[in-house]
């Protein structure tokens, strides 16, 4: 189970109480942000608009390939290590507006990671040290470190015991 704190709402969908959870203005800065971000070729400055109007924790040499969407109204729940790659198009959130709840939860991604293209992370993940995300993966749960998981659902394909054989054996980086 996702580590996310739930909030009940009546009436209406929960997505119409937005302005009720998180300051119109906030998201309006936020997203122009995270817009200008989107499209910049410079990792450094990405990390710095990141850093400084997001106030996420992001990590030394972390690289955001282009077009990746961070969570527009709470960015600030993002945590990301060093020397991570999170590939192109890639969404991160942390919340989830649903019918009858809405859910928040923060998103750690550790150090030396590899996400790769057009996946999906869902609020209240924490990816570990060292993982390696498939392009194209719905990340529905927790990750541990040195694992190496794809698909939709997402599953394990290496645990970090068989990583590690992988990476002693010569022909895998021939």
């Amino acid at each position: 189970m996702r580590k996310t704190e739930r909030y009940r709402v009546n009436e209406a969908n929960s997505l119409w109480h937005i302005y009720k959870t998180v300051p119109f203005w906030k998201v309006i800065k936020n997203f122009l942000v995270i817009q200008i971000a989107r499209y910049t070729p410079f990792l450094s400055m990405k990390n710095w608009l990141y850093r400084t109007f997001l106030r996420m924790e992001v990590g030394d040499k972390t690289a955001f390939a282009l077009m990746v969407m961070l969570d527009i109204m709470f960015p600030e729940r993002i945590s990301v290590g060093k020397n991570t790659v999170i590939g192109y198009n890639t969404t991160i959130l942390a919340h989830e507006y649903l019918i009858k709840e809405y859910r928040l939860g923060d998103v750690v991604i550790g150090s030396e990671v590899m996400i790769g293209a057009n996946t999906t992370i869902l609020p209240g993940v924490t990816i570990g040290d060292g993982a390696i995300v498939s392009a194209g993966t719905l990340v529905h749960k927790d990750v541990p470190e040195g694992t190496f998981v794809g698909g939709n659902p997402m599953r394990v394909i290496y645990t970090k015991q068989e990583m590690d054989a992988r990476i002693e054996d010569d022909d895998f980086y021939k």
